[in-house]
């Protein structure tokens, strides 16, 4: 039965309908998930896998058991695969939120003449903040519809809804989103962070909003107040920096004080917490406001301006590097993007009103937040430091920009951007590493209610034939087949992608049958305790795409320790790609995966202007002129000066 999505003030537009997530036929299942890992694995451990997926699925078998009992909650419930996917994929996870989990939004550089222009920039950014708030409270957004594959659709606006007040709140073996009542007059309050000092800015006043010139005001009070070094408070927010147990442990220690128990409270409830950077002292580029963005350089730079559990961070920095970093669970790119692009056309688009606005008068004077701090809780603080110091040295990132082409040449190939680029990130990983791996793309599944992501699992058998026919059997394949090779890629990643949107992904499915055997105290399935199924929820290779109409790009870490997170940002005449890695693991180099990665973009062009002209192709680029040799050498060839230096080996940073 179809569910409303929502049902607006009178006045507004009328509700509209989504249907809910399916569950897919099981054998369609299983015969996707042995087909996405035959050619990832060795034959007699597929052999091994083929038979325990066989028997799992078999006439009056444990699958058609469980599918049974899945096809029942999802009559029962709005969406079947919400709690167990918010749960697997975020609030069951252990490791800290900096890289691991939270991505980042970087803006724009700024060019502020002086500290002043900054806290100018921070008051009109929290006014545009309230605007859109009041969007979202009065269910004025208008409906997002789907584009790409599949366009036009009416998507589920939920997300919206979760921006400003949900919190992620630290558990011993989980972790809670806490959602407040929209309109609450509990969260009628933002946190201002500045020299790891935690202010209160209430935005009402005698029952007035605050205009913008009187958060201007409030904002040069904080600063001021967070100068003197007399009243200066430990830096607390770096304990939300550490793992997730580390700091629900900590935590518990907090609360037995009722002083540290009260500014808790306030920082949880708040609408958005606004982080004022001093300088960094790092010279400013795409990939050191990336950084500054995901970690905030550590506990000696700006890593405890930062509060990690509030899903709305904004970072205003002096030296003009600005962003917002977010806590994930409660929504999904698209949204941050739709939210941020807002924010930056309301920066640049409204005047800011500050001097032309009726103060409200008599402010009161902010409040900066207390802790009582103990000698074991200055361990706890050092600990965390310490260890948040250790993620930032092991954090290899490098954001490039690759100017050869953009989405419009892709386009006129008459080929899926999106399709083409995660081709050309197989051809990339194949060249440094000789194998293909399991690999995570994101795929909206908002035109269900409540619907979030399922998994596109890119590395298919037709993109291994493609990236074999562009490096081992480069010499012994004509330019024809290496074209149709190609095509029957981009084809197979278009299907496996219209699957997943659609609901018919099997990521999901699978997580959903396993864990309703755990909830009917079914012994765990072979099936999920097999190898090859534990090993390609290991995605070496993690991949989003997070396009933005304005200036401005996502990143985000990998997702294991020796992996890659890929985050890419097609505009017309460019593709922005912004890689991440870790130096402890001797697999993996960002700048080396840019490079070949770079060297694929262009000879898949090429062969693409092959494909439209064989003669002049040939006028244009004689043979020799790409890169030659085994695709298992690249990495060696180009291994950069100091690669692998370990600052932690053999540790993963938590």
């Amino acid at each position: 039965m179809p569910i409303v999505e929502r049902e607006p003030p009178k006045g507004r537009r009328e509700s509209y309908v989504l249907p809910k997530v399916p569950v897919p036929p099981l054998k369609q299942t299983l015969d996707m998930y042995l087909t996405s890992i035959k050619h990832l694995v060795k034959e007699e451990q597929y052999q091994k896998t083929k038979s325990i997926v066989e028997k799992f699925g078999e006439p009056g078998g444990t699958g058609e058991l469980l599918q049974e009992k899945l096809l029942e909650k999802s009559i029962n419930t709005h969406n079947w695969v919400y709690d167990y996917w918010l749960d697997d994929m975020y609030l069951n996870q252990r490791l800290a939120l900096p890289v691991n989990s939270n991505p980042a939004m970087v803006f724009p550089k700024q060019d502020f003449r002086d500290h002043k222009d900054s806290l100018k920039f921070a008051a009109h950014l929290i006014t545009g903040v309230l605007e859109y708030k009041k969007h979202i409270d009065t269910r004025a957004l208008p409906v997002d519809f789907s584009r790409g594959q599949l366009a036009g659709t009416p998507l589920c606006m939920k997300q919206y809804y979760r921006l400003f007040n949900t919190y992620r709140l630290p558990g011993l073996k989980r972790d809670t989103l806490v959602i407040h009542e929209t309109g609450s007059t509990e969260q009628e309050h933002i946190i201002v962070a500045c020299k790891n000092q935690f202010f209160v800015m209430d935005l009402v006043v005698k029952e007035k909003t605050l205009k913008e010139m009187d958060i201007l005001s409030q904002l040069e009070k904080m600063v001021k107040m967070a100068e003197n070094t007399e009243e200066r408070q430990p830096p607390f927010g770096l304990l939300t920096s550490d793992g997730r147990t580390e700091w629900a442990q900590t935590r518990d220690v907090l609360i037995k004080d009722s002083v540290n128990r009260e500014s808790l409270a306030v920082i949880e409830k708040c609408l958005c917490v606004v982080c004022l950077d001093d300088p960094s002292g790092m010279e400013v580029g795409d990939t050191s406001r990336a950084l500054l963005m995901l970690h905030g350089g550590g506990h000696e730079k700006m890593g405890a301006n930062r509060w990690y559990d509030k899903p709305m961070q904004f970072v205003v920095g002096e030296d003009g590097v600005c962003g917002t970093v977010c806590e994930h669970s409660p929504f999904e790119g698209i949204v941050l993007v739709a939210c941020t692009e807002y924010l930056m056309k309301f920066m640049t688009g409204s005047p800011s009103k500050i001097g032309r606005a009726t103060s409200v008068s008599e402010l009161p004077a902010p409040r900066r937040l207390l802790w009582k701090t103990t000698p074991h809780i200055q361990g706890l603080l050092k600990a965390s430091a310490e260890r948040l110091q250790r993620l930032v040295r092991d954090l290899d990132m490098d954001v490039h920009k690759f100017e050869v082409y953009g989405k419009e040449f892709i386009k006129k190939q008459k080929m899926s951007p999106d399709a083409y680029i995660q081709v050309s990130l197989q051809l990339a990983f194949y060249r440094c590493n000789g194998r293909l791996v399991s690999t995570y793309e994101s795929a909206s599944i908002r035109r269900f209610h409540e619907g979030r992501v399922d998994n596109i699992r890119s590395a298919t058998p037709e993109t291994l034939a493609f990236v074999k026919a562009m490096t081992d059997e480069k010499t012994s394949l004509s330019d024809s087949e290496k074209i149709k090779r190609l095509w029957d890629a981009i084809n197979a990643q278009t299907n496996s992608t219209i699957a997943a949107i659609t609901g018919m992904g099997i990521d999901n499915h699978l997580l959903g049958l396993r864990e309703i055997s755990q909830e009917i105290h079914m012994e765990m399935p072979e099936i999920f305790t097999d190898e090859t199924y534990v090993a390609s929820n290991q995605f070496i290779l993690s991949t989003s795409q997070v396009p933005t109409t304005v200036e401005m790009f996502c990143c985000y870490g990998p997702v294991v320790p020796n992996g890659y997170g890929c985050c890419y940002n097609p505009q017309a005449d460019h593709l922005l790609f912004s890689v991440t890695s870790f130096h402890g693991s001797t697999e993996t180099s960002s700048a080396v995966f840019i490079k070949a990665l770079d060297e694929g973009l262009v000879e898949m062009r090429d062969l693409c202007l092959y494909q439209g002209s064989p003669t002049l192709f040939l006028e244009r680029y004689p043979p020799g002129g790409l890169h030659q040799g085994p695709p298992t050498l690249f990495l060696e060839r180009y291994r950069p000066v100091g690669f692998h230096s370990n600052p932690v080996p053999g540790e993963r940073p938590s």
